[in-house]
């Protein structure tokens, strides 16, 4: 079907019909809590605008610009996280960042449906480019095993005016817990391994870290 069995990582092993982790063994047999057997492909939008003063002024730390992030807080760890999700079977990654960030971070599932169109308008805008990617591969989930694993590809949709986010009220929906603008430093605490998509979109901003 349309099931994308590809990896990021490249080829990997299928040994009695069942796919092999290339990163090593995990200690847990089977598909576990995943979806699908083999890499299971997210998406996770990364979207950022500068912090700002009361005044509008851009926040400076020793002379670097200090970025926010879009959070949410995940019902299942209570850990923060990057408002990602699974690639459905048959949407392109680009889709699936636009559709996840709408469900989870902006509630668009909660919404009258007149607001919903404004926001999805206002979200495609947003996501009308193709974004910066910053990772590509596998991710150090939890839930991986020695025969299912997640892989996911991040991109950074970044609002540099801040004019775009103005007219967005963030709220919690579809799994997370609490949605909030979050200031971007090296003491960030995040889900499996998204500070290290955190940390690229410092690098790539040259902002605080």
């Amino acid at each position: 079907g349309k099931v994308n069995r590809v990896s990021h990582y490249g080829d990997y092993k299928v040994v009695d019909g069942m796919p092999v982790n290339p990163v090593g063994r995990t200690g847990i047999k089977g598909r576990g809590l995943l979806g699908k057997w083999g890499p299971n492909h997210a998406a996770d939008p990364v979207v950022t605008r500068w912090k700002r003063d009361e005044k509008g002024a851009p926040v400076k730390v020793s002379g670097k610009g200090v970025l926010e992030f879009v959070g949410i807080k995940r019902r299942d760890t209570g850990e923060w996280a990057i408002p990602g999700g699974m690639v459905d079977a048959g949407d392109s990654v680009s889709v699936t960042l636009r559709k996840e960030f709408g469900e989870e971070a902006l509630a668009a599932l909660d919404m009258p449906k007149a607001e919903q169109e404004r926001v999805m308008k206002l979200t495609k805008q947003l996501f009308s480019g193709s974004g910066t990617t910053l990772y590509r591969g596998y991710v150090d989930d939890p839930r991986n095993t020695d025969n299912a694993w997640m892989e996911t590809v991040a991109v950074n949709f970044h609002d540099a005016s801040g004019d775009l986010f103005s007219s967005f009220k963030l709220k919690a929906g579809d799994d997370a817990g609490a949605v909030s603008w979050i200031s971007i430093d090296h003491s960030i605490k995040l889900y499996a391994n998204h500070r290290t998509f955190i940390e690229a979109v410092v690098k790539h901003h040259k902002a605080h870290w």
